[in-house]
């Protein structure tokens, strides 16, 4: 598996961003439930977010974020920067090593 930070960086007003935030967050669910996402949350300020993800290929985890609402509403760019773990707490080992 490759390891990701996702940043996430809203295009349009906050105001746009809270109407669609339920279905994004939903689409975030569908991430941890196939074990592709570890944790997300927004930026302070709020300018965006970030999600530490994994997939087998940068372009596996640029296709699911392809999906989210946000992106397919034109209302954020990302970014995914590929990091190597090679420090961790101990409780991530399944996660890291999955």
């Amino acid at each position: 598996m490759k390891h990701f930070i996702v940043e996430i960086n809203y295009a349009v007003p906050l105001e746009q961003i809270a109407q669609v935030r339920p279905a994004h967050r939903e689409f975030l669910q569908v991430g941890y439930d196939r074990g592709l996402l570890l944790m997300s949350g927004p930026l302070n300020p709020p300018t965006g977010g970030i999600a530490i993800a994994r997939a087998e290929s940068l372009e596996g985890i640029q296709a699911f974020f392809a999906q989210d609402p946000y992106n397919l509403k034109g209302m954020t760019t990302y970014r995914f920067v590929e990091f190597d773990p090679v420090k961790r707490q101990p409780f991530l080992e399944e996660w890291i090593g999955g």
